[in-house]
């Protein structure tokens, strides 16, 4: 018989997920959720949001049709059709989530809140056709933003021309060659 595992030191499975036109639940309306709602935006997902309270900038995406906002507080049924939460809120809201989430299966990145989370976000670098995250699996976002900014700034400022090259053998339906300088930073046509 094996030893039992021991969750608490779990690594986390890196992820990205493809949510263009999937239901994304944000619950809380502060500044924390109205940047998770930028974010989530540009993913193509169908956002709805329940707080109490938004700000300014979230107010005005709902007026604009971009998201569909419910000035109240939490209830368990706002999470039918969802695929994911962001639980942007106290402390208690959070829990509260997480708790009427975990039966249906619902993944949540607490913000803040690593006792009430199953996902967690990452540091982000969009650069030239790449996306790199970087995490600490909830342990120290900030630290998780340093390491972000160090390798954004490591990055070629032609890292699109390197994309465009290893893509185009992908596109043909085979494996890019071996062309990558070793130590250097651009690459050869293949």
């Amino acid at each position: 018989m094996s030893a039992p595992v021991d969750r608490s030191q779990s690594e986390l499975f890196p992820l990205f997920l493809k949510l263009d036109g999937k239901k994304v639940l944000v619950v809380g309306g502060g500044a924390v959720a109205t940047a998770k709602v930028g974010a989530l935006l540009a993913t193509g997902a169908e956002i709805a949001l329940v707080a109490p309270h938004v700000t300014n900038d979230i107010a005005a995406l709902a007026k604009a049709g971009k998201i569909a906002v419910a000035r109240r507080s939490f209830i368990e049924s706002d999470l039918e059709g969802v695929w994911v939460v962001i639980a942007a809120s106290t402390p208690e809201v959070n829990r509260s989530v997480a708790a009427a989430a975990a039966p249906r299966r619902l993944f949540v990145l607490a913000v803040d809140d690593k006792s009430a989370a199953s996902a967690f976000g990452a540091g982000v670098v969009r650069k030239g056709g790449v996306t790199l995250a970087v995490s600490t699996d909830g342990r120290a976002p900030a630290l998780a933003g340093l390491v972000r900014e160090g390798i954004e700034a490591l990055l070629p400022d032609d890292l699109a021309d390197w994309s465009a090259v290893a893509a185009a053998p992908a596109r043909r339906g085979r494996r890019p060659a071996s062309r990558w300088r070793r130590g250097g930073r651009s690459c050869s046509q293949p």
